[in-house]
């Protein structure tokens, strides 16, 4: 008579925790792809995580990129839209992004659907782990030789400025956690290189290999002079080793001088009927005026961010926001361990 008062064995264990997900898509004439791209999103991770979706509008200047992105915000309450004042650049935007999610991770996609939402579940279940981030690596690019030129550069001068292992693809779609999205939106500065500022935190950082497809349409925001600046912030904002090069540089050609000065004077003395070489001096001075050319350039680079730092020139300006603050949320105290 006591069966049925007896209750299932789990029925008052609590729930599984649905981890909250942020979704950060920085937008820059993407009015025909982030529609897609949204719902895309949505029917691949809504069934597994508690989901939020951050757009942000950088400025774009072809299309109606932002209109399209309030309009799918006004519709959808997990939906959030940040709309920048103008065009600063991809990893502002990321960090206006970040600065607004609300998730326990975060993933950073790109609007061309060259990641397909279908991998970030790979990089997600990868996190939890207990890695601060996971990038993705792909088998086969599908960027133009430009850009890929680009990209093996990038990757090249970050592994000597910022220490990182050479195999260690520093990709635009990665995911990160709370503990490290806290972290890295403490730099407030004008000059952000997302990636710069995650090995800047942490060394648990891990790689998995997901697919790579073609742009869904339009071409790459990135040109060079694009690709110059972003490498200028990784110089200047997040090493020395500039100024150190042009030190060396300057001690080099230094020496070199002085050993061909002392060679000539030797060679006089040897054969003195030699004419005096008009070709060597000017030689000599275009070498020394380039050194310092190139080390006055390059401590005035680093003397003119500190100028534009302490003038606060904003990392970026929301002219409008729709399910979000203008101003970034409270950021939640960090957890022992």
């Amino acid at each position: 008579m006591y069966a049925r008062f007896c209750f299932p064995p789990d029925l008052f264990l609590p729930k599984k925790h649905r981890m909250r997900l942020s979704v950060i898509i920085p937008v820059y004439n993407g009015a025909k792809t982030i529609g897609p791209l949204v719902a895309e999103v949505k029917a691949a991770l809504a069934p597994h995580y508690e989901l939020e979706i951050v757009l942000i509008n950088d400025g774009s200047p072809a299309d109606n990129s932002a209109d399209v992105c309030r309009q799918l915000a006004e519709t959808d309450r997990s939906i959030k839209f940040l709309d920048l004042s103008r065009n600063f650049g991809e990893h502002n935007a990321v960090m206006a992004g970040l600065n607004h999610c609300t998730g326990d991770a975060a993933v950073i996609i790109d609007d061309d659907f060259q990641n397909p939402p279908s991998q970030i579940t790979l990089l997600v279940d990868k996190l939890q782990e207990g890695f601060d981030v996971v990038f993705s690596r792909y088998d086969e690019k599908k960027h133009s030789p430009f850009r890929n030129y680009g990209s093996w550069f990038n990757n090249l001068a970050a592994t000597v400025i910022l220490g990182k292992p050479y195999s260690l693809y520093l990709s635009s779609f990665k995911a990160l956690n709370r503990f490290l999205i806290n972290e890295i939106t403490r730099y407030d500065g004008p000059f952000p290189y997302v990636d710069g500022l995650i090995l800047r935190v942490t060394r648990r950082y891990t790689v998995v290999t997901v697919e790579h497809q073609e742009r869904a349409g339009g071409r790459s925001g990135y040109t060079l002079r694009k690709l110059l600046s972003l490498w200028a912030n990784m110089f200047t904002s997040f090493s020395v080793l500039p100024l150190r090069g042009a030190m060396m540089f300057g001690f080099f050609f230094s020496i070199a001088s002085f050993l061909l000065a002392f060679a000539f004077a030797i060679e006089k003395m040897i054969h003195p009927d030699l004419p005096l070489g008009w070709a060597s001096v000017v030689v000599l001075l275009c070498l020394v005026a380039g050194v310092q050319l190139f080390s006055i350039g390059m401590i005035g680079e680093y003397l003119g961010r500190l100028f534009v730092s302490h003038n606060r020139r904003p990392q970026f300006v929301v002219r409008s926001a729709v399910n979000t603050k203008a101003s970034p949320p409270r950021k939640e105290e960090q957890r022992d361990g």
